[in-house]
């Protein structure tokens, strides 16, 4: 090859037959600008092999687009979703069965972002989501009584909190103490009914609930004021109750006396013991 007054060997340049290759040619160069064997043009035949080599197929495209959304499935660098197998829905999505709409949803937005690259982990986890979704529908459409949530409500609710906060447990001393005062109470009222009633024993039962309530209180006004308003609302409630809802138990002249004392010393054993 002459470049400038220098002279070089002769050049020998194939180009390999490839996938995409649709010419395959040797090229001579004896001087420069001059070959052996020019650049040969391509056949019919190698266009329609390129023009077939170049179809779009849309099933690998549409199987890229899912792989690239869920992962592949065959990637065993990808997270797995450890409660996989786990059969309860709720469980599975790790929330209660008490759970808002919004802390489902949260759940399952949060464990897709994280597991997105192990499709049977999506699949387990989309699948739990339906079920409770699907639930929750049909609870809606056919509700029931749910006992547990009830009493739940109930118990957290303001006055429930403003009523449960004025009572404390005490010592265990101090529980047994007060019970066997109020159980003799109730065993002499029962075993000794007199024509006029169980006036003392309901005037001991006063004195007793006062005298515990200063007893873990140590103040006066507190355990007069305490003993005086639940001995009247004891025996208030004693009273509705005999004659509206409790049908007669101890047969007898006083029989109604006698069982409004024993529920009220119920009662009157309760604010001595736990009021605080």
């Amino acid at each position: 090859m002459n470049l400038s007054g220098l002279s070089g060997s002769p050049s020998i340049y194939v180009i390999p037959k490839g996938q995409g290759s649709v010419l395959k040619h040797v090229l001579v160069f004896n001087n420069f600008g001059k070959s052996k064997e020019l650049l040969r043009l391509p056949r019919k035949s190698d266009w329609a092999g390129f023009a077939q080599r170049c179809v779009v197929r849309r099933t690998p495209l549409l199987r890229c687009a899912m792989d690239a959304s869920y992962g592949n499935s065959s990637d065993e660098s990808a997270d797995i979703f450890p409660r996989i197998n786990v059969k309860d829905p709720y469980k599975r999505l790790g929330i209660s069965k008490e759970a808002s709409e919004d802390e489902i949803q949260g759940a399952r937005n949060f464990l897709v972002q994280r597991y997105i690259g192990h499709k049977p982990s999506i699949d387990a986890i989309e699948s739990a989501h339906d079920k409770i979704i699907m639930q929750q529908f049909y609870d809606r459409k056919n509700p029931k009584i749910n006992i547990k949530k009830k009493v739940r409500e109930v118990t957290q609710s303001k006055v429930m909190l403003a009523i449960t906060s004025r009572f404390r447990t005490p010592s265990t001393n101090f529980i047994v103490k007060t019970s066997i005062a109020f159980v003799i109470l109730g065993a002499l009222t029962v075993l000794f009914p007199t024509e006029e009633g169980p006036t003392l024993q309901v005037a001991i039962s006063l004195i007793a609930t006062m005298y515990f309530i200063h007893d873990r209180l140590k103040n006066k006004l507190r355990a007069f004021l305490y003993g005086a308003g639940t001995f009247i609302l004891s025996w208030l409630v004693g009273t509705f109750l005999m004659v509206s809802v409790i049908p007669p138990i101890i047969k007898g002249r006083r029989s109604l006396e006698v069982t409004t004392s024993l529920i009220s010393y119920v009662l009157l054993w309760v604010s001595s013991t736990y009021l605080r």
